[in-house]
């Protein structure tokens, strides 16, 4: 009998992320719904609900953060310790990464309008990890499969993921993998067998949920929440 596959998304925010009201418990409940197994919290610029969530459910969810480098473009880390400071410069936030035993992950990478790294992915090719091939946020016709190119001609590992700042969102990408243990080269390992298992695209309606986010947090008790 084969090894049954873990689905993962592999970005996904919570209402720590500034431009998110996504709730942590309505993210494991639409984990359990969808069929996920595993989902990394990418929370923009901080760790702690990652790492909070990551404690209350240690087989489900992995500690991330989507860090805004001083170029301008975002990276993520995955199973990060400590945060990597906004504002870090692009191959310092990716060295800072692998400090911690981590892995680094380049979101949508030529998607422009979301801060996409492009071409200054060149710059710190020897170390980028894994690069998003699919993500469910990229509505422009070929932009996912420019990255997915890009990360292919270079040996690169692929990843998927929601970029869900909704609970519906999440699942609209993954990937699937053989079981892994929550640490780098087991995760590698895993991407190494496996394969990007959905390629969904999300409506750009959420977009507009994720402007009302930041409207709300603008006003008082609007809804940055830090305890889960």
């Amino acid at each position: 009998m084969s090894e049954r596959l873990l689905r993962v998304d592999m970005h996904v925010h919570t209402r720590a992320s500034y431009d998110s009201l996504n709730d942590p418990d309505a993210i494991l409940r639409a984990m359990e719904e969808r069929g996920i197994d595993r989902v990394v919290i990418t929370d923009h610029d901080r760790l702690d609900a990652a790492l909070r969530l990551a404690a209350r459910a240690p087989d489900r969810v992995i500690a991330g953060e989507e860090v805004r480098t001083a170029e301008g473009p975002d990276l993520i880390g995955i199973f990060l310790r400590e945060p990597i400071a906004r504002g870090t410069p692009l191959r310092q936030a990716c060295e800072q990464i692998l400090a911690q035993g981590g892995v680094v992950y380049a979101p949508h990478p030529f998607d422009v309008r979301r801060r996409g790294a492009g071409e200054r992915l060149d710059a710190v090719i020897d170390l980028i990890d894994v690069v998003e091939a699919h993500n469910a946020r990229t509505w422009a016709a070929g932009v996912n499969e420019r990255g997915e190119a890009w990360a292919r001609a270079r040996g690169k590992l692929l990843g998927a993921g929601s970029d869900g700042h909704t609970a519906g969102e999440i699942g609209t990408a993954y990937v699937d993998v053989p079981p892994f243990t929550h640490d780098r080269e087991s995760f590698l390992a895993a991407l190494r067998a496996g394969r990007v298992g959905a390629r969904g695209v999300s409506s750009p309606v959420v977009a507009a949920y994720s402007t009302f986010a930041k409207v709300r947090k603008m006003l008082p008790g609007g809804g940055n929440r830090e305890e889960d």
